[in-house]
């Protein structure tokens, strides 16, 4: 469909990538990987027609439909929402109306005439082009999209000016998704949905008929959504098959094979050197001398590629707080005649990693905010404990910041038991490198001074962390030194997030923040164990229907149970989980493996001690264990099956 060949690119002076070969076929589902700057939207940018090589070949199919979404920048005035969407659809439009001339002029024609013909050919084309696209379901195509992109149906009539920028990118990918092109290239589409959005965009991916390439910071997204990823890496592209977590293995691999490489070569060229210099001068040994400088000339030398190492960063911990963190009772907050937050009650402990979670509006934000003092509530309590030390991290924060102070002094200030070469290594991590650490405040861009607030926070926090959406504008890097800090934190941290992986492996219970059916109520709080993944399977039905099959199968058992049949095999392809839970349910089918022999054979002791009487009382007792182990026996083998069946559904949908 599409391939460049031999393809190279300069950025100045720097090059980003020569020799490059690339074929891109129909169903492409690719990711483009590589480290900052390394010039993934500027391939993007070529393989859009917005951009050239600076040598090389680029072909592509005749006719071929290419749809590209920037990372931002993109403003559409003029119309309304559900105009600006529906126009994708202007020249089918003009076909109806088309059709609807064509079928009068037949009407009126001769149909021995040739002009009848000639209008009954352009009828029946028409005909069959608006049968394929379902031209009278437009509108509802148009609102399936919008709904799954966060617009509410008062949003479609509004003007898309009325838009911030955010929701400008959305319109525009709303447009794209609808044109569907031939090949679909989004750069970041991810930056500005949230979570419930971005579980829709992986979901209508899924089914996308065409090919897309896209870059993300969002792991769990590029795990569901590609089967193949480019990297740009050592000035060449990479191949790597599989989803990112593969990649990732696989990139080890060949890492370490080239090392490998790179050592047996270095062997035998050092082998080559010694003998060329100890017989250089000796008459009888100038033939095989002569032998092994040409293979010398003729050795490819392998190079080792300088890797960026992998930063690590540890909070200075803070004294500990009480047990109790937060209390809150009765808690609401009105603005004006807009109720946010109605009758909210929770409690947070020391040490909780709390995610909040809810679709945008619900008054996320404006929930950290009371719980930082930054606002009152309108009614209610909130009483923080014994010793609680707040800091609050907004999505905004870089307003705060002095603009005059060159940043490695002001880091320098917040946190003055820090060395110096540990300061730059962070800034290294959140991307200030070099003569970075040098530059006024003031200059940086807004995403920029957010990530050196975000920063700034690390080097000396208290011990209750609020942050609002802390991973924006953070790349996977990043994201990783901040997830790993806080795992080692021992303070307490709620935050919110629109990221799955940094959510699954930070949260240990999921706050939502859930809209109310009725507009003049304000918004309430339920309260969900575990991290996101298991938020979702509550909300999917999950605890019910385990709930459901332990009482099942605690009922006395008068017969031991027949062996279950296996269950037919669902059509619908499984649903990819994320790496942390896939390994948690890994580690439990292990576990369950493990502990059904040992109650078999605590079973047969069992019946086996039954066999031998002592005393009513004793045999009534083993009875009752007897009961236990058979209910437990069915529960294992029950939750073997179920786990063995996901695992194997993974592993078909990997």
């Amino acid at each position: 469909m599409l391939q460049i060949s031999g393809a190279g690119k300069r950025f100045g002076p720097r090059l980003l990538f020569e020799n490059a070969d690339w074929l891109i076929t129909p169903n492409e589902k690719t990711a483009l990987v590589g480290a900052n700057g390394a010039g993934k939207s500027t391939l993007m940018k070529i393989l859009g027609g917005m951009d050239s090589l600076d040598y090389g070949t680029m072909q592509r199919m005749r006719g071929m439909s290419i749809g590209y979404l920037p990372q931002d920048g993109l403003t559409l005035s003029g119309r309304t929402v559900f105009e600006e969407c529906l126009s994708v659809f202007d020249e089918l439009r003009a076909m109806e109306r088309e059709f609807e001339e064509l079928s009068t002029a037949l009407s009126e024609l001769d149909p021995a005439s040739a002009e009848y013909a000639t209008v009954a050919d352009r009828f029946s084309h028409i005909e069959g082009r608006l049968r394929h696209h379902n031209v009278y379901a437009l509108d509802a195509e148009v609102g399936a999209v919008l709904t799954g992109l966060g617009f509410s149906k008062e949003d479609w009539t509004r003007r898309t000016e009325e838009f911030s920028g955010g929701w400008q990118m959305r319109i525009a990918l709303a447009k794209l998704l609808l044109e569907q092109p031939d090949l679909l290239l989004l750069d970041e589409p991810t930056n500005h949905l949230d979570l419930e959005t971005r579980n829709w965009l992986e979901n209508y991916l899924s089914t996308w008929p065409n090919g897309y390439i896209l870059i993300s910071h969002d792991r769990y997204f590029l795990d569901v959504t590609v089967n193949k990823i480019i990297e740009i890496w050592n000035k060449g592209l990479h191949v790597y098959h599989g989803n990112y977590e593969k990649y990732l293995t696989q990139k080890a691999e060949r890492r370490a094979q080239l090392e490998s490489a790179y050592r047996n070569q270095r062997e035998r060229i050092e082998h080559l050197e010694v003998f060329i210099n100890r017989f250089r001068y000796q008459a009888t040994k100038a033939k095989q001398v002569q032998s092994r400088i040409k293979e010398l000339e003729k050795i490819e030398r392998i190079e080792i590629p300088l890797e960026e190492p992998v930063p690590h960063f540890s909070f200075p911990q803070p004294p500990p707080s009480g047990r109790t963190v937060v209390e809150v009772t009765g808690l609401s907050m009105q603005y004006g005649d807009k109720r946010v937050l109605e009758d909210v009650n929770f409690t947070i402990e020391r040490g909780d990693r709390i995610a909040l979670v809810g679709v945008n509006g619900a008054g996320k934000s404006t929930l950290i905010r009371l719980l930082s003092g930054q606002e009152s509530p309108t009614t209610g309590t909130l009483k923080l404990g014994h010793n609680v030390i707040a800091e609050y991290f907004a999505q905004d924060q870089y307003k705060v910041l002095d603009p005059t102070a060159r940043m490695l002094d002001d880091i320098g200030g917040a946190a003055p038991k820090v060395a110096e070469k540990d300061l730059r290594s962070l800034l290294g991590c959140f991307l200030f490198s070099g003569d970075d650490v040098f530059k006024p405040l003031g200059v940086l861009s807004g995403g920029e001074r957010n990530r050196y607030a975000l920063a700034r926070i690390l080097v000396s926090p208290a011990n209750f962390l609020l942050l609002d959406e802390p991973t924006n504008h953070l790349d996977l890097r990043a994201k990783d030194v901040l997830l790993e800090a806080i795992g080692k934190f021992n303070g307490t941290v709620i935050f919110v997030s629109h990221d799955r992986y940094f959510i699954d492996g930070l949260a240990q219970k999921v706050f939502e923040v859930a809209c109310s059916d009725d507009p003049a109520r304000g918004s309430a709080m339920h309260v969900f164990p575990g991290n996101y993944e298991d938020y979702l399977w509550r909300k999917e039905g999950g605890a019910a229907a385990l709930a459901a099959e332990t009482a099942a199968a605690a009922e006395p058992i008068v017969e031991p149970p027949a062996p279950m049949a296996a269950p037919e095999p669902s059509a619908a392809p499984a649903k990819r989980v994320n790496p942390i839970k896939l390994r948690q349910m890994q580690e439990r089918l292990a576990q369950v493996e493990a502990e059904i022999p040992r109650v078999e054979t605590s079973l047969a002791e069992t019946e086996q001690a039954l066999g031998i009487y002592i005393s009513a009382e004793e045999t009534q007792r083993l009875s009752a264990e007897l009961e236990a182990l058979r209910r437990q026996q069915v529960l294992l083998n029950s939750e073997w099956e179920e786990l063995s069946l996901q695992l194997e559904g993974q592993e078909t949908a990997g």
